[in-house]
């Protein structure tokens, strides 16, 4: 039945944490957020929360939510309030030990009405206020609507797993997990901005506090940002990762006990759910050390894998090693070019910005099948590899810097052939070509973001197919940087800076979002992260850097813990990265019509926003060879800008069709709370 406004009061339950969020502000002399126009919120949100929805609203306010049910199933619903309806919270994700809250808010008095973990959010605020952000474990995006105050809150999780964004109007701030659903309210959908698509192509995402989207914010990770009534706003950060080794076990197997027992503990807590709980595996050791431990507590675990059907992309064979030694119940997932083509536009809808690589769409396919498999939470390994040393980029550094001591040699630069063992032939990687990539601006070591540097330049050749007046858009990329590294980075040892800086401009706003949050939560599918528990994240912060690095030897002290819990050969394998089909999947030969039709010349005129001839001769040449002899920055640039254009289509004449199509959606069930406080006064409060 279609939702009118105003409806009726319904009684309140409670609710739980998973799912979307939105809401609106509206400073004091403006009349009261419509409920029409919460609902509008909501359905653009009825991807991440398909179990149901509810919403709230007073004088100043309106909250909604979409519910995606895994804890306190029959009475889980929200918006939710404390006793006495002071404390109003819509909250996206998981509290992991609120147990522990609840029963120390209780000692302290308050009363809680459900199971839920976002109920002890509203307790916490109302006993500690802002500082209840910092004491709670999990990931989470929560905004808390203080009445007595007027003062909303909103704030994400220490390494922003999920996400959350407002943008400010004249006469109001809008709030929500997702970009699409501030829009949705009345429709307007914000320019891009020049210098944050110069910066997703350089950087291949753009960092909180920006977006893509002109005048849109994020909160950032570890970050609550208060908006008064009269619609200030002010920032604070409760908490920042900084790597400074602390005293720790002279054994290696010492300190590897240690994290094991933090990261067993984790993994038990994210199995906790009324629903079931899986696993993803990709064939490395972060997947497989997350379902071995995952396995001794529920041996009926479900594993799910993805297969592709290049040889250069699949892990299948290592994947199968790691189901063998588990004993998991597993399925496996292929993923085709066509595929690839077919869910990009959607996974760009989903994603908001444009994308650099084709990665997301298999991970978007993956949730899919855990969602009709009927898991709707998974563990994973994500975090291990920024936390203890896991990437090339860290060994590229250390070669780089062992190079640069003797730039005349011909040995040093041959390490190169070890980092990246799963690209080309051995003696590509010893070509001139390479020591030359390699070798730019070899003896800059100074330089505080030098791990970094080639692969930003490399991003940066992508930004040539951007319009002239785009590209001199500029953003104070160096500056910006060291506003949101921590106090200390200076001071850091190389590899702690290069740990910080992939943290920073890659984990949070690319692989947390979207490889992770914006594909899962697209199919209703909550992913958690057993090495993002912040006592594993403290315990991996203060090791020293022999404890993740030896020589290119990566994940020293996870390899260590993995001894009796994995295979060798599963636990000594080599880093193999994950990645999918581009250029070749885009432009199959005869299949390529999307592909056309998004990149005609007129349809790339009309944007305003690409270098037309130098688009089409970069598309000329892929198409020569169906994509196979494609570079990898031609493969990048072609992905970048054909996203580029899917998100313009969804963001442009398409976005009043994806609007309808949710509101059909949220429409399938009524709302599971509907509180209309309009008439209530602040003195009642008192």
């Amino acid at each position: 039945m279609p939702y009118r406004d105003p409806a009726p009061p319904t009684s309140f339950r409670g609710d739980n944490a998973m799912c979307g969020i939105a809401g609106i502000l509206v400073d004091r002399s403006s009349s009261p957020p419509q409920f029409e126009e919460l609902r509008r919120m909501a359905a653009l949100l009825h991807h991440r929360g398909p179990d149901g929805h509810g919403f709230y609203r007073d004088p100043q306010v309106g909250l909604a939510h979409t519910r995606l049910a895994l804890l306190d199933l029959a009475f889980g619903h929200q918006p939710l309030a404390n006793e006495d309806e002071s404390v109003w919270v819509v909250g996206n994700g998981e509290i992991f030990r609120h147990a522990e809250l609840r029963a120390e808010l209780e000692a302290c008095g308050h009363r809680m009405r459900t199971r839920s973990d976002i109920e002890v959010v509203a307790h916490a605020f109302e006993q500690w206020g802002e500082g209840a952000f910092a004491r709670l474990d999990g990931q989470f995006a929560v905004a808390v609507w203080d009445r007595r105050r007027r003062r909303l809150w909103l704030a994400r999780d220490r390494l922003g797993i999920l996400p959350l964004w407002f943008l400010a109007r004249p006469d109001r701030v809008l709030f929500a997990s997702e970009q699409k659903a501030l829009f949705a309210v009345d429709g307007r959908v914000p320019p891009l901005a020049p210098e944050r698509l110069v910066q997703a192509f350089t950087h291949w995402a753009v960092p909180a506090p920006a977006s893509v989207f002109a005048g849109v914010e994020s909160v950032r990770p570890g970050e609550a940002v208060c908006i008064e009534a009269d619609l200030r706003q002010r920032r604070q950060r409760y908490w920042q990762p900084d790597f400074v080794p602390d005293t720790e076990p002279a054994a290696l197997a010492d300190a590897a006990a240690r994290v094991r027992g933090e990261l067993d503990t984790a993994v038990q807590r994210r199995l906790a759910a009324d629903v079931p709980v899986g696993c993803y595996v990709s064939g490395g050791i972060d997947s497989a050390v997350v379902a071995a431990l995952a396995v001794r507590h529920r041996p009926d675990l479900e594993t799910f894998a993805l297969r592709f059907d290049d040889p250069a992309f699949d892990e299948g064979a290592a994947q199968q090693r790691v189901v063998a030694a588990l004993g998991t119940d597993h399925r496996e997932v292929h993923c085709s070019d066509a595929d690839v083509r077919e869910h990009l536009p959607a996974v760009v809808w989903h994603c908001e910005t444009p994308l650099l690589r084709t990665a997301p769409v298999p991970m978007f396919l993956l949730a899919r099948a855990v969602r009709r498999a009927g898991i709707k939470a998974v563990l994973t390994g994500e975090g291990a590899d920024e936390l203890l040393g896991g990437y090339s980029v860290f060994q590229e550094d250390r070669v780089r810097r062992f190079w640069a001591r003797q730039p005349a040699s011909t040995a040093r630069p041959a390490l190169f052939a070890r980092v990246h063992d799963f690209v080309g032939s051995a003696g590509s990687r010893r070509s001139p070509m390479w020591q030359a990539f390699f070798g730019r601006d070899l003896q800059a070591t100074a330089d505080p973001y030098y791990s970094h540097r080639l692969r930003w330049a490399n991003g940066a050749w992508t930004a040539r197919f951007l319009a002239p007046d785009v590209r001199a858009a500029t953003w104070a990329a160096d500056a910006e940087l060291a506003a949101e590294l921590p106090a200390g980075f200076f001071a850091r040892t190389p590899l702690a800076r290069a740990q910080l800086l992939e943290i920073q401009t890659f984990f949070a706003p690319y692989l947390l979002s979207s490889q992770g949050d914006r594909v899962a939560l697209g199919n209703g599918v909550e992913v958690r992260y057993p090495f993002l528990d912040p006592e594993v994240v403290d315990d991996c912060l203060r090791l020293s850097d022999r404890r993740k690095m030896r020589g290119l030897h990566t994940k020293v002290v996870l390899r260590e813990l993995a001894r009796d819990l994995l295979p060798a050969d599963v636990a000594q394998r080599p880093k193999h990265p994950y990645r999918a089909p581009t250029a070749a999947a885009l432009l199959a030969p005869g299949r390529d019509d999307q592909v056309g039709e998004l990149l005609a010349p007129a349809r790339l005129a009309d944007s305003g926003l690409f270098d037309v001839p130098a688009v089409l001769a970069l598309l000329d040449k892929t198409r020569r060879s169906a994509g196979r002899d494609a570079s990898e920055r031609e493969a990048m640039a072609l992905t970048a800008v054909v996203t580029l254009q899917a998100l313009l289509a969804s963001f442009g004449a398409g976005f009043a069709a994806h609007v309808q199509q949710g509101l059909r959606d949220l429409d399938r069930q009524a709302p599971t709370v509907c509180h209309d406080a309009t008439t209530t006064t602040a003195a009642t409060l008192r």
